[in-house]
């Protein structure tokens, strides 16, 4: 006659700490912060550079409630011809300053030799800006924001962009390669346990 005997204490309990509660928050944890910081990188760096872009920081009130202080707003350039009124776009504000501002532009006119001009304002202000701006004037139209990253844009320069997108990379690396690791060597110690709770029960079968 055959008896069943329950797998060893040792191995049950290595089967509850991979998929117990602290287990699951510990794995949902991790994967929610790495696609933050997957998400923050892209934002900052890597979408802009690939596309052209350029990411700027929202320093006034002008623009809200759609854009608040501190916001990242990253700006691709566009020809002047395919600008419209109802657009938002970042622009020098004067031709030997390099200031920018991002505002919406209200109208959009021509001038005798047909060369278009904008007139912008603040969403939250009362009056237009003074001056129309000319197509040299302008950096690009808005094409995403995301609150808050404005600081740390500002606090990055070009070479601390570029190591932050060094160090990310290898980062997110490193840490692929220990979750596939992790993985491997869970896959083998399960195989491995279930292997010698298979041992012991044909050496306790009757």
């Amino acid at each position: 006659m055959t008896s069943v005997v329950d797998r060893p204490a040792a191995v049950a309990e290595a089967e509850s700490e991979r998929t117990g509660v602290w287990w699951w928050i510990r794995t949902v944890t991790s994967c929610l912060l790495l696609l933050v910081a997957v998400a923050v990188l892209a934002a900052l760096v890597v979408v802009p550079r690939l596309a052209g872009a350029t990411p700027y920081t929202v320093l006034t009130g002008s623009m809200e409630p759609a854009l608040s202080p501190g916001t990242l707003i990253v700006v691709k350039p566009v020809p002047a011809t395919q600008l419209r009124a109802g657009d938002v776009i970042t622009f020098q504000i004067e031709s030997d300053n390099p200031a920018v501002n991002t505002h919406r532009i209200t109208q959009v006119v021509y001038d005798s030799e047909g060369t278009p001009r904008f007139q912008t304002q603040g969403d939250a202000n009362n009056v237009a800006d003074r001056d129309l701006l000319v197509p040299g004037q302008i950096r690009g139209k808005y094409w995403y924001s995301m609150p808050y990253l404005g600081y740390a844009n500002s606090a990055l320069t070009g070479d601390s962009r570029q190591l932050l997108l060094v160090v990310a990379i290898g980062g997110l690396g490193a840490y692929a390669l220990w979750m596939f690791g992790s993985s491997v060597a869970d896959a083998r110690r399960h195989r491995s346990d279930a292997a010698d709770a298979g041992s012991e029960n044909n050496d306790e079968s009757l």
